[in-house]
This record gives structure tokens, C-alpha cells and sequence, in this order.
């Protein structure tokens, strides 16, 4: 795993068993190691202070509105999940991989916010500063994408069933326990019916993803 990670970081890690906690999620059997949600919570700080230290420079002449938009957009769970996959976190990320859910949740994310953490704590400010400018925004990040993105997926959906006198509605299909947690299960049903479902660590968030779904299925994901 040494390898991977140095290949990843693109330095060398200074104190290696604070990587490993940040890339161990609580499902983890290897019960020997500290779950990541401690450096999830650092990294998450660290990460908003670099992303909105990077835009105000960027874009000396933006309002506040926009620049705190355009950080939520590049630091939103779905997101950072996004980049955590391409970098290759998942490879790395100590989780029970016998949970199917877990594979298609965002805890990549969370391990990416936890390393960002990790950074941190072994090699200080500046080097995590290069880190996430090199290794996440760079590579991942396209700003005049993302200008474009709409954040609230619900809203869009709401917009569009007001608009063709559609009734739109979420529901929570289900609520089950996963290693202490809740998990909820949320649909998005039009007029009626079922179009798709959502699964997160609460409900907001399980709504968003499933309406996300809705727009693709509905082939409303191109529209202005």
C-alpha cells in the first residue's frame, strides 16, 4: 500500500499509520485500526480553506454569492466522491467490501477529506495546500464546467414537475441499520409513480441522489 499511496500523494508519507487511519472507513474488520471519521472532519475544514483561499485569488472580482457556490460545487459529496474513484481511492480505502452498498455509496469522498486531514497533521499547511492545487483541483476540477452545474438537483426536478403539471414527490421507501449507522432509502415518484430511488447516510442527501437519477432518466440532465 506504501507504493500506491506515495504514487497517489505524489511525495513520500512521513508518518504512514496516519495514512492508514485516514483511509479505514468504521466497516472495516481490521478492528486494530482507528475508523477515518476524526480526519474526515479535519480534512473537510482544511479542504474548504484551500478551495476558497484558491477561488478568491482566482477570481479577484467575483461577489461572495458566487464564490461560495462555486466552492460547494467543487467540494459537495458527489463530487469529491467523483475525484476520490479517479484517483484511485477506492483501491485503497479499508472497507467491508462484502457491503454492496458501501461500493456505491460516497465514502470515497469521506476518505479523500480524511487524507486531505492526514496531510495535514505529517506535513503541514503549504504541502497539503500543493497537494490538493496538484493532485484534486488541477487534474479534476473544471471551473467553467462547473459554472453551469445546478447544485440542487431537487430544485431542478420541482422546477420541471411544476412546469408540465407533474406531482412530484420523495418518499422514504426504507430505513436499515449498517454497522451502527442509519441508511435511508429515498424515492423520487412522479405522479404516482416509482422513477428511482436514492440510499444515503440521511434523507436530504439520499433525495438529492435520487433525483439526480430522475433528471438522467427523464432526460432532463441537458436542458438550461
Amino acid at each position: 500500500m506504501y507504493k500506491e499511496l506515495h504514487n497517489l500523494l505524489g511525495f513520500a508519507p512521513g508518518n504512514f499509520a496516519l495514512y492508514e487511519v485516514a483511509l479505514s472507513h468504521r466497516s472495516s474488520k481490521e478492528k486494530f485500526l482507528e475508523s477515518n471519521e476524526r480526519l474526515e472532519y479535519l480534512g473537510d475544514a482544511i479542504l474548504g480553506a484551500i478551495v476558497g483561499d484558491y477561488l478568491f485569488k482566482k477570481y479577484p472580482y467575483k461577489t461572495e454569492g458566487y464564490l461560495t457556490e462555486m466552492r460547494s460545487k467543487i467540494v459537495n459529496r458527489q463530487q469529491l466522491n467523483d475525484i476520490a474513484i479517479k484517483m484511485g481511492l477506492r483501491k485503497l480505502t479499508i472497507y467491508d467490501k462484502y457491503n454492496s452498498f458501501l461500493k456505491i455509496s460516497q465514502i470515497f469522498g469521506n476518505t479523500l477529506e480524511a487524507l486531505v486531514g492526514a496531510v495535514y497533521l505529517d506535513k503541514g499547511y503549504n504541502k497539503t495546500q500543493q497537494f490538493v492545487h496538484r493532485r484534486i483541483i488541477m487534474p479534476y476540477i473544471d471551473l467553467e464546467q462547473l459554472e453551469s452545474v445546478e447544485m440542487n438537483h431537487k430544485n431542478k426536478l420541482y422546477g420541471w414537475a411544476n412546469k408540465n403539471g407533474k406531482a412530484l414527490e420523495f418518499e422514504l421507501l426504507e430505513e436499515q441499520m449498517d454497522n451502527g449507522r442509519r441508511i435511508f432509502t429515498v424515492g423520487a415518484v412522479v405522479d404516482g409513480q416509482l422513477i428511482c430511488s436514492g440510499k444515503a447516510f440521511n434523507k436530504k442527501d439520499a433525495s438529492q441522489i435520487a433525483a439526480a437519477q430522475a433528471i438522467q432518466i427523464l432526460g432532463l440532465g441537458d436542458e438550461n
